[in-house]
């Protein structure tokens, strides 16, 4: 298992992304966040097949401050029911990942 992950999820606007990325990084839930967008989705809601755009969320945390942050994002996401995922980190640099770790603590 991994000490780190980096997690993603996505937002209608890129304001509502840079806001979510602001309140976590300011409240140390993750060390760092990556705006990407737009980024066209296609997907099912609700029963039906839809494409849209899309401002994607990756954020970089420590897998026993996760539980927090995902709570954060459900709670702040403009949307119902947002994705939120984690993929450990399996490796990376020393220097990023202590950097991760001590904006985290």
């Amino acid at each position: 298992m991994t000490d780190f992950v980096q997690v993603s999820t996505a937002t209608e606007t890129r304001e509502q992304a840079a806001e979510l990325a602001r309140s976590v990084v300011q409240g140390r839930l993750a060390a760092g966040a990556q705006i990407i967008g737009p980024v066209t989705s296609a997907f099912w809601h609700d029963g039906e097949f839809g494409t849209g755009e899309e401002w994607q969320l990756l954020l970089k945390t420590t897998l026993a401050r996760y539980p927090e942050l995902e709570a954060h994002l459900l709670e702040h996401h403009p949307w119902q029911n947002p994705e939120v995922a984690a993929v450990g980190i399996v490796a990376g640099a020393k220097g990023c990942l202590d950097w991760i770790a001590a904006h985290t603590a």
